[in-house]
């Protein structure tokens, strides 16, 4: 496992403001894949980036590149940020460490809303752009799938995702503080995708007087108004569609704010001055912050909703123990399976080399004996194969089941090499261990 690299930032290490700035759009992230692979043409790289995290996954080459340092630089000069304004905020992780984080990320355990599932697909649609872009390749393929199927099964097998809290619920609970009913309040949905599809639903609960939907793609906010009810507006009117809104949702691919103080502030006196409540869940911000200054504006972002939905964790300690035990079943089977990937070419050499020397000196015997029959050149043969297989068999088992947090498997196959002149590797006889040895052979 010396060759997994992770870099990364999510919402426990990093303010909203920088995480917008080093996060990724499906554009960019192909992009990105792109200049990833003609820097590093040898490797392998997922980015996932979300809501609250940026992550890349890089499989590099054994004890070559990138190393840490030049994927931070690699990050910073694709956004054009210096390295200063987000390396505080970093963390990474390698080998074993890697395989841990993203089977808890994955299981949404490692999220701000313990048991969502919308990270699994998210990780999902990482792994996807990745092999879209063939930047994921022998390493990182299994990785993810080997990810994906373990969200699945805490899903499936946990009570993680019961009773929860979300964005969307601690959204509602608010506007509830903030207004006695609904019935005569106009909601505003700007954007149409899935997390705000997500929040929408919520507040849809709420049974608003009415609901209005805008996207830039008019077709998906005629979707998302049909499926709730509601009617679908434009963007370029926006302005109009403010002044009419009681509660705002936000969650565009915006760049930049689509919703700015200067603009507001024009807004208020044709809106009367009544309170208004914004939800801004989009990432980089939909909403400036100073908008959240003005008198009757209650305004909540991503980082303002943290604090609650994350109080969660500590009342579901049953459900996140029984998560976090299939990770370390699946942890400890996906490292051991990489292990024997790794080794096992060398292993495989190492027999037919010495089965070959054997089978060499066993020829030059016979030749010294004529009068051997057949059924005494079966025994012979059959004898040097299994000395030869006793002999390797202690060597082989001990760096089969050696800790590889001791020593890394490149270390082993370095060692191999050297201590049995392996040279050229063939794989036309096939290890034998098998025989001495209860467990399975890796393929």
């Amino acid at each position: 496992m010396d060759r997994l690299l992770l870099l990364g930032l999510n919402h426990t290490t990093a303010p909203l403001e920088v995480r917008e700035r080093l996060a990724f759009n499906a554009h960019q992230r192909m992009e990105a894949l792109s200049r990833f692979r003609q820097q590093f043409p040898n490797c392998e790289l997922v980015v996932l980036s979300t809501c609250n995290r940026v992550e890349l996954y890089a499989a590099r080459e054994v004890h070559g590149h990138p190393r840490t340092e030049e994927l931070i630089q690699f990050a910073a000069e694709f956004h054009g940020l210096p390295v200063a304004h987000f390396a505080p905020h970093l963390y990474h992780k390698a080998n074993r460490q890697v395989v841990e984080h993203l089977f808890h990320v994955a299981s949404s355990l490692d999220s701000m809303v313990l048991g969502e599932t919308q990270i699994l697909g998210q990780v999902r649609e990482a792994y996807e752009a990745a092999a879209q872009a063939s930047a994921a390749g022998p390493l990182l393929n299994p990785l993810f799938q080997r990810a994906i199927a373990v969200g699945k099964q805490v899903v499936r097998d946990t009570a993680l995702n019961e009773g929860r809290l979300s964005i969307a619920s601690v959204a509602v609970d608010y506007a509830r503080g903030i207004f006695d009913h609904f019935h005569d309040k106009t909601v505003l949905c700007v954007g149409a995708g899935k997390m705000a599809t997500l929040v929408l639903e919520n507040f849809v609960g709420l049974k608003p007087g009415c609901l209005l939907v805008c996207n830039r793609d008019s077709a998906k906010a005629s979707a998302v108004a049909t499926r709730f009810g509601g009617h679908a507006v434009t963007l370029d009117k926006l302005a109009d569609h403010l002044i009419a809104a009681d509660i705002v949702l936000t969650s565009t691919g915006s760049a930049h704010p689509i919703v700015t103080r200067q603009q507001f502030d024009r807004l208020r006196k044709r809106r009367r001055y009544r309170p208004i409540f914004l939800i801004d869940i989009a990432v980089p911000r939909d909403v400036e912050p100073s908008v959240g200054q003005i008198d009757n504006v209650y305004l909540y972002n991503l980082d303002d909703l943290q604090q609650v939905v994350s109080q969660t964790q500590a009342q579901r300690k049953g459900a996140i123990d029984a998560a976090r035990k299939i990770i370390v079943q699946h942890v400890e089977s996906f490292v051991a399976w990489h292990r024997q990937r790794e080794l096992g070419p060398a292993i495989h050499q190492l027999y037919n080399r010495y089965h070959q020397i054997a089978q060499e000196e066993l020829a030059r015997t016979l030749g010294k004996l004529p009068n051997v029959t057949e059924a005494e050149r079966a025994h012979l043969q059959d004898l040097a194969r299994r000395i030869v297989n006793k002999l390797l068999h202690d060597p082989v088992q001990a760096v089969r089941h050696a800790d590889p947090e001791h020593m890394p498997a490149a270390q082993y196959l370095h060692a191999l090499e050297k201590l049995f002149q392996l040279r050229e590797r063939t794989t036309d006889v096939d290890s034998p261990e098998d025989e001495l040895s209860d467990e399975p052979r890796e393929s």
